[in-house]
């Protein structure tokens, strides 16, 4: 997940991931944006962004169920 510091989507979607997390067995990690010039110019006005299995699934907003239903159909 793509994400930068002070981003109330990407506490929503941070929240969704780790309620779901154990229940569907599924590992995930937070890259900040500001850390890095180059994503911070690809996905400055994205954010959050989340990745499946390197391709993107999600921006903006996410919804459990939507994860779940896109996170089964990848794996």
């Amino acid at each position: 997940m793509y994400s930068r510091e002070g981003c109330h989507l990407c506490d929503v979607v941070k929240g969704t991931l780790k309620q779901l997390q154990d229940a569907a067995n599924f590992q995930w990690r937070e890259v900040d944006i500001d850390a890095d010039p180059e994503l911070r110019a690809k996905y400055n006005d994205e954010v959050p962004v989340v990745f499946i299995d390197g391709r993107k699934a999600f921006k903006y907003h996410m919804g459990a169920q939507q994860f779940l239903k896109v996170l089964a159909a990848r794996g």
